[in-house]
């Protein structure tokens, strides 16, 4: 269920992608709207509405939405300004490469990876399982922001905006599931907390 919120503000990107671009009135004036303008408005909105709805539900807001609020509204603010889709398409590397700094600062400068102190109180591992996660993490959020650039440079936009949704989606999907299956080899066994393979 949280991976779907999480996802929500892409997947509303997505439909007014689609459907949103058209030819619109407003005070007697008519405007032609690109759809990847309007699915960067509407994406901003969702940011915004996501927040708040953190905030008035639980009275705290997740670093990631925050983070993530912050680069819509400037990435997607200068997409509107400056009619450019390029800012926008650059925001899902930013994103997942200041994950990345963030997992690697947090191993650099502390004594626990970051996955480690958001985690550590529903699981028990070994400090070696918590650095090959964290490793992965890393890795993986190196590897989306460079296909996402690779994506955005090298195909159509309608083909970027596709991949914003089923590729990112199903490429996280499966790397969840790969941490699972690692995690169940070390959770099942207590026993294996002090010999890790």
């Amino acid at each position: 269920m949280k991976l779907l919120t999480d996802f929500l503000p892409i997947i509303l990107f997505f439909i007014a992608y689609k459907f949103g671009g058209g030819t619109y009135h407003w005070n007697g004036q008519e405007y032609e709207v690109a759809g990847i303008y309007a699915a960067t408005a509407v994406m901003m909105v969702a940011t915004l509405l996501q927040v708040a709805w953190g905030w008035l539900r639980h009275r705290k807001v997740e670093r990631q939405h925050l983070l993530t609020l912050i680069l819509v509204m400037v990435l997607g603010g200068a997409t509107l300004w400056l009619q450019n889709p390029e800012f926008v398409m650059w925001k899902p590397t930013a994103v997942n490469w200041l994950f990345a700094l963030a997992f690697i600062a947090a191993r650099v400068f502390t004594d626990k990876t970051l996955l480690e102190r958001l985690m550590a109180s529903h699981l028990q591992l070994p400090t070696v399982v918590w650095s090959r996660l964290n490793t992965a993490w890393i890795l993986f959020f190196i590897f989306s922001g460079l296909l996402n650039i690779y994506i955005a440079y090298n195909y159509s936009e309608e083909a970027w905006v596709n991949f914003k949704l089923f590729g990112s989606l199903a490429i996280t999907v499966v790397f969840i599931a790969g941490q699972a299956l690692y995690l169940s080899r070390h959770i099942s066994d207590p026993s294996d907390s002090k010999d890790v393979s």
